[in-house]
């Protein structure tokens, strides 16, 4: 067996697979409609990456304007280098767009960071309750997997032939991890404050 394919058959195999949905039936199919709070908001993180062998760390924030926008910057540790990109809906603009997908998660699972619920609107949605969680299953077969708690998700898995290939998790100390396990990749924002920003229409600009 040559490296490549190798290297693809363990990448395969530590992709983990989905376990059955837990909790009750819900009567209500509908998932809750969350979005970012409304005006501009401000906030500040520090972030650690990994990729196979390759690590980083630095700081960072992220300018969101409701409904569905938002600037991220990202600031290498020991001043060593600095990025951004800007995310409106489902675009992503950047200096090096190929780039900024490699290091910044896709979409739906930036949004559910930043509080904002937005996975492709698919039928055969099921809804369960699991104590204080609201569960769903989204699509058939399943493509998305989303959990949420009060107005907040906790935790958004993209599935594909009953494979978790990539899910953003809130953990409990307020972190937020980002997992592609296929590609051996990992984005773990620990945020440090967020507040009520004021900017203006520069910051759209890159």
């Amino acid at each position: 067996m040559n490296r490549a394919l190798l290297i693809a058959f363990f990448s395969i195999g530590c992709v983990p697979s989905a376990p059955p949905l837990p909790g009750v039936l819900a009567p209500d199919r509908s998932l809750p409609a969350l979005d970012l709070p409304a005006g501009h908001r401000h906030l500040i993180f520090k972030w650690d990456y990994q990729e196979g062998d390759i690590l980083a760390r630095g700081d960072g924030s992220v300018r969101t304007a409701a409904p569905d926008s938002a600037r991220l910057d990202f600031f290498l540790g020991g001043g060593l280098g600095a990025g951004a990109a800007i995310l409106i809906g489902d675009s992503l603009r950047a200096p090096n767009v190929e780039l900024a997908r490699r290091y910044i998660p896709p979409s739906p699972m930036m949004w559910a960071a930043l509080g904002r619920l937005a996975i492709p609107a698919l039928s055969d949605t099921v809804v369960r309750v699991d104590g204080d969680l609201l569960r769903a299953d989204v699509g058939r077969p399943i493509q998305w997997r989303v959990a949420i708690k009060g107005d907040t998700v906790v935790a958004l898995e993209h599935i594909s032939g009953g494979k978790i290939i990539e899910s953003l998790t809130r953990e409990a100390n307020g972190a937020l991890v980002y997992q592609a396990p296929g590609a051996r990749r990992r984005l773990t924002l620990n945020i440090l404050r967020q507040q009520p920003g004021s900017f203006d229409a520069t910051i759209w600009s890159l």
